[in-house]
């Protein structure tokens, strides 16, 4: 049995197309069927559903793929042992991150690189729901997300960075309720914008509306938080946001917040998936995040 085998599948997987998958690994399409045929010779089972086309993984297939994710995974885990046996203060980390927590990353990073100065990073943003798939899945070495979204039999390692707090907050242009908390019935005539519903800082925001039994006055909705930001800065609506998602440029108005009375929210973590052959470097970062206390950070 062959890693490039291996590769195949987890790109035949990904791609779910024979010629993307192919192109993906660089090789030519009949190469890359060949590869998963001896596969499957080798193994004795039928690993994928085709006729000319893919149809999907059989039920063995979906096993062997988890096997070779864990298996890629570790050997990327070995490369980098060898770089830190050879004294080389680098390394390579994927981080996942949600959209209301990305302004804890360059804290983050701030950390790691203090430790490992030739850390290379890459940074996406994805739902929590994403992340814990691409934690599954190995393409994911670290997560930042609402905890309570985590299930309660994964195979996950927490750590805890702050407690979230939802604000009101708006251009100081705007009218909000005076003093320095509102209640949800004081936003209820109030122009908002929103995080999408999908987003599990908006499903939060939905809920606290309902049992407060009003209709909130929502005009727009997006899952980018730099369009909500743009529509503060300009004065022309408010919003609710975690206070990690507050812009950090607020133009020459300035924004006005209002902590919100009965506005029930998770805590942020940081996660990773509990495996055996986690690699020096991780286990570093993990002990690096585990130490950071970002609670003050984020109060508003």
């Amino acid at each position: 049995m062959f890693l490039r085998q291996l590769t195949y599948l987890i790109a035949l997987d990904r791609f779910r197309h024979f010629s993307r998958a192919a192109e993906s690994c660089g090789v030519s399409q009949p190469a890359l069927s060949a590869g998963i045929r001896q596969l499957e010779a080798e193994l004795g089972i039928t690993i994928i559903q085709r006729n000319r086309r893919f149809y999907g993984l059989t039920a063995e297939g979906e096993r062997v793929l988890t096997w070779a994710r864990q298996t890629v995974a570790a050997l990327d885990g070995l490369r980098q042992e060898a770089a830190y046996a050879q004294d080389v203060a680098g390394g390579s980390v994927a981080i996942g991150v949600m959209p209301p927590a990305i302004l804890t990353i360059p804290v983050l990073l701030e950390s790691f690189r203090a430790a490992v100065p030739a850390l290379h990073v890459e940074v996406k943003v994805y739902s929590s729901n994403e992340i814990i798939q691409h934690l599954r899945e190995h393409s994911l070495q670290l997560g930042v997300m609402y905890l309570d979204q985590l299930p309660p039999d994964g195979p996950f390692d927490v750590q805890t960075l702050y407690a979230e707090e939802h604000v009101l907050t708006a251009a100081k242009s705007m009218s909000l309720p005076t003093g320095r908390v509102a209640s949800w019935q004081d936003m209820a005539d109030i122009p908002l914008c929103l995080l999408s519903r999908n987003m599990r800082s908006r499903q939060l925001v939905d809920q606290a509306f309902r049992e407060a039994k009003v209709i909130p006055n929502v005009l727009l909705e997006t899952d980018a938080l730099e369009l909500l930001h743009a529509e503060l800065v300009r004065g022309r609506m408010a919003s609710i946001l975690p206070v990690a998602a507050l812009p950090e440029r607020t133009g020459a108005c300035g924004l006005q917040t209002r902590r919100i009375v009965g506005c029930a929210s998770p805590d942020v973590g940081i996660v990773k998936q509990s495996q055996m052959n986690s690699t020096a470097l991780i286990e570093r970062l993990w002990s690096i995040a585990g130490s950071l206390k970002l609670d003050d950070i984020y109060a508003p």
